[in-house]
């Protein structure tokens, strides 16, 4: 694991050596063993190292025989030895044992097919000396970060946004855009970024940057389409053989990501998807972090001491009091690069602090739900079945007068099921709808509804069941937007790489085909995920509810550190620049209570506060 960055000037005269410098030592955390910068003519490439594979060689920036081509590359590649002898074959020599080598070879041999190739997690970026272009690519899921903005004709990209805002061409601005569809989606959604004119490369894609043309396309490679077999078919698969595929496929991915010069140890919380990691990983140190008392809903550290014990492994552990909470809020939203609603980010970057002071890789269960169908609202389309099949028009009447009952057990349910799979569900978080965000801020601008955002998504999977066409949605936005980001940033905050076995293309082959009886059966969400544990884990491992990383947010946003930290961010300057009073009173009103999102929306609207005075602090001050 490891930050990149780099330039190409429009202009003929020499990249800055500086400039690269302070690019670099603001990625020093993502790779504290070693810092490198390759320059030539117009182009800069600067290099931060975590050694994982072959610490004493792989040396980055890499260049080939002819030194035309030079790569720098973060992520690992699992399927690496495979094409190194793929490659040999071919004719290519190699100097080092590796797997960033078999990059520089394997774009001399497929060129922009590469990505293809690759089995792993990867953003890197190869210059060529001769054409003039540099070629960058992110891996199908959006793992590893990578940023990337032209400015004065310059092309400037890096693993983290602020390494890009080091770079003098570039002039820091807001885009509002982002902020409106962030107070909807709880993480930034866009393809662009909160920083005007800095872009991410989107999951499972790659660009060509050419030189003095200005020209710049990016491409995809690969999309998170969903394929369910149906049923009827004459060579229809049991359940047992769906199972059976499952388990090989993540038992071989497992194996494949502890590939590794150094030791490896695993997240373990009281759920299902890293309990199963455990038990097929070879390692034997695991990291668990909690809320709160012992017994406490908060606190998994008591169901994962439990399984770590009958596992036989080691547990770490760390219990998060509201005081740590706090203080770290500030630091979180600066690794993040961009605001975050997700509360849970918090117990992540304690649980990756807690793992880093042991080992220096970690494996992960990021991304079984979106693949496997483990979120409960994916049961939803099941349980409005019956309900749906009473005329819109009556429908819609209950729901305008459910809207006006208090916030009882039902409302919800008839409300939502007056709407349509495309009005309801924008991803696995949903805070201000259009209308209350527009209400909310001070300023309009030309963002789309989440239902206009996303309306060429369910377009692409139409012919899907709505469970899967749900699961399609996470897999494109909040896996790589909410799950991956907190996931890559919590853990390079601390110098860890975090690895996600699920995640995996060889595992995404099952998964993609699983039929929907397979993913929810009644209420019960991955229901054949949770079969397949059973065989490797106690029944109460295996069936247990998802918890994911709780905090106990309505707790500490009425606490008197809570409510001193959020009266102090809605009274700042950008509050004021930004929003409405009367609409942020109505969230610190309704605060700490009831069955809806109203904490969540709060946080979202503090957390964004606090980065942007962190971000722009020329700007919260004036």
């Amino acid at each position: 694991m490891c930050g990149i960055c780099g330039f190409i000037e429009k202009n003929d005269t020499p990249a800055g050596e500086e400039i690269l410098d302070r690019m670099m030592s603001s990625l020093a955390h993502r790779g504290p063993d070693q810092g490198k910068s390759w320059l030539s003519g117009p182009a800069a490439l600067g290099f931060r190292r975590l050694a994982i594979i072959d610490p004493g060689g792989s040396t980055q920036p890499m260049a080939n025989e002819t030194g035309d081509k030079v790569l720098v590359f973060n992520g690992e590649i699992y399927n690496y030895q495979a094409l190194r002898q793929e490659l040999l074959s071919a004719g290519h020599r190699f100097s080092t044992q590796g797997d960033s080598e078999v990059l520089l070879h394997g774009y001399e041999e497929w060129g922009e097919n590469l990505p293809e190739h690759l089995r792993g997690m990867f953003a890197f970026a190869i210059w060529d000396k001769k054409a003039q272009t540099l070629f960058a690519a992110r891996d199908p899921f959006g793992i590893k970060p990578f940023y990337y903005t032209v400015a004065g004709g310059s092309f400037i990209f890096a693993s983290e946004i602020k390494g890009i805002l080091q770079h003098p061409a570039y002039e820091k601005r807001l885009n509002t855009e982002a902020l409106e569809q962030y107070l909807s989606f709880q993480y930034s959604v866009l393809e662009k970024t909160f920083f005007q004119g800095i872009s991410q490369l989107l999951p499972g894609h790659f660009l060509t940057f050419q030189r003095g043309s200005a020209s710049l396309y990016p491409k995809r490679y690969f999309l998170p389409m969903l394929t369910p077999a149906r049923s009827g078919k004459r060579k229809e698969k049991s359940e047992e053989e769906w199972i059976n595929d499952l388990d090989r496929a993540v038992s071989d991915s497992v194996t494949a990501h502890m590939t590794a010069d150094v030791e490896v140890g695993t997240f373990l919380s009281g759920g299902v998807d890293s309990s199963l990691i455990a038990a097929k990983f070879t390692g034997d140190k695991t990291f668990t972090v909690g809320y709160g008392k012992e017994d406490g809903y908060y606190n998994e550290i008591p169901l994962a001491r439990e399984l770590a014990g009958e596992l036989h492994l080691e547990q770490h552990t760390k219990r998060i009091s509201e005081k740590e909470f706090w203080e770290a809020v500030p630091e979180v939203l600066y690794y993040m690069d961009e605001p975050s609603g997700d509360s849970s980010a918090v117990a992540l970057y304690f649980l990756s602090r807690e793992a880093s002071r042991y080992v220096r890789v970690v494996v992960s269960g990021e991304g079984s739900d979106e693949l496997f169908g483990g979120y409960c609202i994916y049961c939803e389309p099941q349980a409005l079945h019956l309900y749906q099949k009473l005329p819109k028009s009556l429908r819609r009447r209950i729901a305008r007068m459910a809207s006006r009952l208090p916030d009882i057990k039902g409302r919800s349910f008839l409300m939502r099921g007056s709407m349509s799979l495309e009005e309801r569900f924008i991803g696995n978080a949903n805070l201000f709808t259009a209308k209350e965000r527009a209400r909310l801020l001070k300023d309009k601008t030309i963002a789309l509804s989440p239902q206009a955002f996303l309306e060429q998504d369910y377009k692409s999977a139409e012919a899907l069941d709505e469970a899967s066409r749900m699961q399609y949605i996470d897999l494109l936005h909040w896996l790589p937007g909410d799950i991956l980001q907190k996931a890559d940033r919590m853990s390079m905050a601390h110098s860890l790489e975090l690895r996600v076995p699920y995640l995996d293309r060889e595992v995404f082959r099952v998964a993609k085909n699983l039929p929907a009886a397979c993913k929810q059966k009644g209420q019960v969400s991955k229901y054949l995920f949770r079969k397949m544990a059973q065989r490797h884990l106690p029944e109460s491992s295996a069936n247990r509810k998802k918890l994911g990383f709780p905090v106990p947010l309505g707790h500490f946003l009425t606490s008197e550190m809570g409510d001193r930290a959020v009266r102090k961010a809605f009274d700042s300057k950008a509050a004021e620049k930004f929003f409405n009073r009367d609409a942020l009173e109505e969230l610190l009103a309704g605060r700490g209570c009831g069955r809806g999102n109203t904490n969540r929306k709060l946080w979202a609207v503090y957390a964004f506060l606090v980065w942007y005075e962190i971000y722009f602090p020329e700007e919260s001050a004036s």
